[in-house]
């Protein structure tokens, strides 16, 4: 909750991870691999300081003839994106 001595309103109140992605949000898919879900929530939680979406979902295949489980992620702060992308570590492999 205090992170670099400040204290984050969204997380006082409990709002900042959204139950639902919003369609403004700027999202990625991110394929779906063992306790990943948790290591990158956790990650985004210690790291950014915006709302955020993260779960899993299913999305089809370039033929449209297989599904593949996949982790979506989105935020709320095209910025808070851009950073996520360029410093997750958990990303670096995948």
């Amino acid at each position: 909750m205090i992170r670099k001595g400040k204290i984050n309103p969204l997380n006082v109140l409990d709002i900042r991870r959204a139950e639902f992605c919003p369609p403004y949000f700027e999202t990625i898919s991110v394929t779906f691999s063992y306790n990943l879900l948790k290591a990158l929530n956790d990650w985004i939680y210690d790291n950014i300081s915006g709302r955020y979406y993260i779960g899993q979902t299913v999305e089809l295949v370039d033929d449209d003839s297989q599904f593949k489980n996949k982790i979506k992620v989105g935020f709320e702060n095209p910025g808070d994106m851009s950073y996520f992308m360029l410093a997750c570590p958990l990303l670096k492999y995948k």
